[in-house]
């Protein structure tokens, strides 16, 4: 497999939201659009985070990214983050984005 680099943004479906039962975590869309078409996740394979130090000086570590390892319902592994802090306040609401496609 090849893995493909994406890093486009994607919109979730309001209605297919899965709320997490770990606190801090983000509702997981179960279905969103990207590139013209909706996606459905049909599995989890593995999730983590990244995380990044506190810049007041305080030692202090904060989650940055939440990611998702998934696979469509068509068979297709993507990788999925969701940035609890963007780049820049022109890009509050870009939130989930569509790192990498496992490509065969």
């Amino acid at each position: 497999m090849t893995e493909r680099f994406i890093s486009e943004e994607i919109k979730p479906v309001p209605a297919a939201l899965e709320l997490s039962s770990r606190p801090g975590e983000p509702a997981l869309p179960r279905r969103f659009l990207w590139d013209g078409d909706e996606v459905t996740i049909s599995l989890v394979h593995r999730t983590w985070k990244t995380t990044s130090a506190c810049t007041h000086g305080s030692g202090e570590r904060y989650v940055r990214r939440h990611w998702y390892e998934i696979e469509t319902e068509d068979g297709i592994r993507m990788i999925l983050y969701f940035d609890r802090k963007p780049a820049s306040s022109r890009q509050t609401r870009k939130r989930w984005w569509l790192f990498s496609i496992d490509e065969d």
